[in-house]
C-alpha cells in the first residue's frame, strides 16, 4: 500500500455543536452560512461555483484575449463605438446535487472538527445558499459500502431533514472493499439531465494508487463525464495529520476503512516518507481533478472553512466568463 494510512478514528476533538442538540447545531450552521457566507457573497445568483448561464446580464467593455467574441453586444457597441460584451447570469430554479462521502475514513479529526463534520458543514453551506434562492437540492451519500439517494426538494424543512440524516448517520463499520466513489459519481451524473451544479465532497483517498500524477484514478472517467454536462465542484476534505505525523515515538495506527491496526515507531525517516507519500498523493489528486475540468476546493479541519469557501468563490467570480470558453480552466483552487 503506497499511500499513507489514516490514524485511528476518534482521535480528534469533537466539532463545535456536538454537545448541543442536533437541531441547535443545524440552526447554528444555518446562521453561520446566512450571516457570513451569504453576506460576503451577496449579489446576483451565480451559484457557489460561478459559470456561464443563459439569462442576459449587464454589458461591459470587451477585454481582448479574455472575452468570448460570441458574447459581443453589438447594439451597445454600435451606440458607443466601443466594443462591449454582455455577461450571462446563471439560471434560476436549477437543481443542485451533492455527493457526500461519509465513508469510514471521514470519521477522523485532530483539529477543530472531524472530517465528517466538515462534510456536513459544506453540504449545509451549499444547501442553505441555493435553497434561499429557490433551487431544488438533492444528495447522494456514501455510507460504508452503500450509496443512499435523497431526492431533490426545495425549502428549509427539506434542507434540515437532509442535514439531520447526515448527522444521524452512524459511524461506518470497516468495509472489505474500496469506497464506491466512482460508482457514486456515475449515479450523480444520472440524477437529472438538465444542467446544474454538482458538488462532490470527499477526501479522495485512494490508497490503492501511487502518487504518480499520470496514473488515472478510478473516479476520473465518471468525473469527466459529469463535468461534460454540469458545473462540477470537487471539495477535498483534509486533516493535518493526514499530511504529516507528529514526533511522538511508538503509536498504534488503525486504517478506518479496513479496521487493520499496526504499531509503528515514528522515526524521522518514517515521518519523512509518510509526508512525501501524502504530498505526492494529494498532488496527484489535484492533477487528476484538473484533467477532469472541475473546480477544486480544499477544506481543512484546522482552518476556517467559511473563509476558504469565500476566498475560492470570490477568486473564481473574477474569471467566471472564461469558464464557458475554456471549460478545462475551471480546475484548480
Amino acid at each position: 500500500m503506497s499511500g499513507p494510512q489514516a490514524p485511528a478514528a476518534g482521535a480528534g476533538q469533537p466539532a463545535p455543536g456536538h454537545a448541543a442538540s442536533p437541531e441547535h447545531a443545524l440552526r447554528r450552521l444555518e446562521l453561520t452560512v446566512v450571516r457570513r457566507l451569504d453576506g460576503l457573497l451577496h449579489g446576483q445568483h451565480q451559484g457557489l461555483l460561478p459559470g456561464p448561464g443563459s439569462e442576459p446580464g449587464d454589458s461591459r467593455v470587451y477585454v481582448p484575449g479574455e472575452d468570448d467574441v460570441r458574447r459581443m453586444d453589438w447594439s451597445v457597441t454600435a451606440r458607443t463605438t466601443v466594443p462591449h460584451v454582455r455577461d450571462l447570469v446563471a439560471d434560476r430554479e436549477l437543481e443542485t446535487w451533492v455527493l457526500a462521502d461519509l465513508s469510514p475514513s471521514m470519521d477522523f479529526g485532530t483539529a477543530e472538527m472531524e472530517k465528517r463534520d466538515l462534510v456536513v458543514a459544506t453540504v449545509g453551506a451549499i444547501g442553505f445558499l441555493t435553497s434561499r434562492i429557490g433551487d431544488r437540492f438533492g444528495a447522494y451519500v456514501i455510507h460504508g459500502d452503500q450509496i443512499h439517494r435523497m431526492p431533490a426538494r426545495t425549502g428549509r424543512p427539506a434542507m434540515y431533514a437532509l442535514l439531520q440524516s447526515l448527522l444521524d448517520a452512524p459511524r461506518g463499520a470497516p468495509v472489505s472493499g474500496p469506497t464506491p466513489l466512482a460508482e457514486a459519481i456515475d449515479l450523480l451524473g444520472k440524477a437529472r439531465r438538465k444542467r446544474g451544479l454538482r458538488v462532490v465532497v470527499s477526501d479522495f483517498l485512494d490508497l490503492g494508487r501511487d502518487g504518480d500524477p499520470e496514473t488515472e484514478r478510478d473516479w476520473e472517467r465518471p468525473m469527466r463525464r459529469l463535468a461534460a454536462r454540469h458545473q462540477v465542484l470537487a471539495v477535498e476534505v483534509l486533516d493535518p495529520r493526514e499530511l504529516e505525523l507528529p514526533d511522538v515515538g511508538l503509536v498504534a495506527l488503525t486504517d478506518p476503512e479496513t479496521g487493520r491496526m499496526r504499531e509503528i515507531h515514528l522515526t524521522p525517516k518514517i515521518r519523512r516518507a509518510y509526508a512525501e507519500a501524502a504530498a505526492a498523493q494529494r498532488a496527484a489528486n489535484q492533477v487528476a481533478l484538473r484533467r477532469c475540468g472541475v473546480g477544486h476546493l480544499v477544506l481543512r479541519t484546522d482552518r476556517d472553512w467559511v473563509y476558504d469557501i469565500v476566498q475560492y468563490t470570490l477568486r473564481h467570480r473574477r474569471t467566471a466568463h472564461l469558464a464557458g470558453r475554456h471549460p478545462t480552466r475551471r480546475a484548480g483552487a
